[in-house]
């Protein structure tokens, strides 16, 4: 059960939007990093991968542990929780002299990641007033993607124009945690009856029978896009260096956002074309741009790679919010933390473990190849799920035409 508490002084659900892009903003700071830190302590292309990955493996995790934990204890706790490990991360990489402090400030950056999708995600909805649902739809899924390609953007413009580029982002990333901490004390909490601690064991990867129907298609279209993702946030820059020959950070951190700001802005689209049609029509325009991407690394044009960038991403953020959508819209609210979690534990598998494989592969057939062998498959999975849903879309996406809110 869920109650929408405090007066209109009380901050709402766009502020409870803006709480969760600061929070998820600290996770991508690394993306343009990743040179500097080869650089400083001298590691392959697989152990960048390995790093990226530690922050996947802590967002599953949390997600895992506690991921439903927010229906129980309430939003705003669990949100202030995920503040704080994103504080804690951005310690670890302030102090940072080695790898252990780097896979500690990813691990963290994960924890705080998978603390936020589910508990973020369901109290911007909820904060909203009914004749705003499908604008709160938005602000949540958008203040995810956007915080995400803000952290690049940001730690690209310090680290390439600034001083100490190794510490200033993160610095300025801890003030505006600090920041964002006032306005999440004061959410109004939107579970009605909070427990002080989680009742029974954690149920985080558990699917609502309501959702059943719909969240494979819908998940494993996330597990796609978010390969993508992934793709640009930790294989991308040293492409963008090592194959292309140019060593500019602000340039390595733009071309990951704009892959995020795609994705913002094909969720914005979702709306207008409801789920049934937004689901594979992204899949398919997601297949679209995974061939500019593998056209991009075959010529080596940076221009290609951008247009892979905004057109994959624009095809992620279709199938993302469609997902979301039909998930939530499934799903009970007294079960929505631990279903939405469970969508977001198969997305960020998706984000983890293909990277892995492409850096694994880099060590025996060189970045190029590597990343060729990364479009295939990830352009088979995304063009087999949109063919299928392209057949099967009432069953497996549901019947509104419409724009329709999470929940």
């Amino acid at each position: 059960m869920t109650a929408r508490h405090g007066g209109s002084r009380r901050p709402g659900y766009l502020v409870a939007a803006a709480v969760f892009a600061v929070g998820m903003a600290g996770t991508t700071l690394p993306t343009p990093l990743y040179g500097l830190y080869r650089a400083q302590i001298g590691f392959s292309e697989l152990m960048v991968t390995v790093v990226f990955a530690v922050y996947a493996v802590g967002v599953i995790t949390s997600l895992l542990l506690a991921g439903d934990y927010s229906d129980q204890v309430g939003r705003r706790p669990v949100v202030l929780c995920a503040l704080g490990f994103a504080a804690a991360a951005d310690l670890c990489f302030l102090f940072e002299g080695g790898l252990p402090l780097l896979f500690a400030g990813r691990l963290l950056s994960g924890f705080s990641a998978g603390l936020l999708t589910g508990a973020a995600t369901a109290a911007v909805i909820e904060l909203a007033p009914p004749d705003r649902a499908v604008r709160a739809g938005f602000a949540a899924t958008a203040a995810n993607m956007g915080g995400l390609g803000c952290g690049t953007l940001l730690a690209g413009m310090l680290a390439q124009y600034a001083p100490a580029p190794l510490r200033l982002p993160f610095a300025v990333h801890l003030a505006l945690v600090a920041a964002a901490c006032i306005p999440a004390w004061l959410l109004p909490e939107t579970v009605s009856h909070p427990r002080r601690l989680p009742h029974g064991r954690p149920q985080g990867m558990a699917v609502a029978p309501q959702a059943r129907g719909v969240f494979p298609s819908a998940a494993v279209a996330a597990f796609a896009g978010f390969s993508l993702l992934g793709l640009f946030t930790a294989v991308a820059p040293s492409f963008v260096a090592e194959t292309l020959r140019i060593n500019d950070l602000a340039l390595s951190g733009a071309v990951a956002f704009s892959a995020f700001l795609a994705s913002t802005l094909g969720q914005l689209l979702t709306g207008r074309l409801g789920v049934r049609r937004a689901l594979p029509a992204g899949c398919l325009t997601l297949v679209a741009g995974l061939l500019l991407v593998g056209a991009s690394v075959v010529v080596e044009s940076l221009p290609l790679l951008l247009a892979g960038a905004l057109v994959g991403g624009f095809g992620q953020g279709l199938a993302f919010r469609a997902g979301l959508t039909a998930i939530g819209d499934a799903t009970p609210r007294e079960h929505r933390g631990g279903t939405l979690s469970a969508f977001f534990v198969v997305a960020y598998v998706g984000i983890a473990v293909p990277v892995v494989g492409v850096g694994a592969l880099t060590l025996w057939l060189g970045l190029r190849a590597a990343s060729l062998i990364f479009t295939a498959v990830v352009t088979a999975l995304a063009l087999s799920v949109g063919l299928y849903l392209l057949r099967r879309p009432r069953q497996e996406t549901g019947d509104r035409p419409t724009d329709a809110p999470v929940g």
